[in-house]
């Protein structure tokens, strides 16, 4: 694995989740680790998802918009 590919991204997908790349852990509110199954992975932001904190793409569906 390159030092870019380790090296974590977070970028806002237009009107749909962050999409979160690199060697990131992730966890709950508790500080319990998340589990990841892919280098790279949505993260829902519209707060629809029934697969939270991962997106389902809810979001098209709700018509979710975001400003950027």
């Amino acid at each position: 694995m390159s030092a870019a590919e380790r090296h974590p991204t977070i970028t806002p997908y237009p009107d749909g989740p962050l999409l979160v790349r690199g060697d990131v852990e992730l966890q709950t509110a508790d500080g319990e680790t998340i589990p990841r199954r892919r280098r790279t992975v949505a993260l829902c932001r519209c707060g629809l998802s029934t697969i939270k904190p991962f997106c389902d793409g809810t979001h098209k569906a709700a018509g979710f918009r975001t400003d950027d």
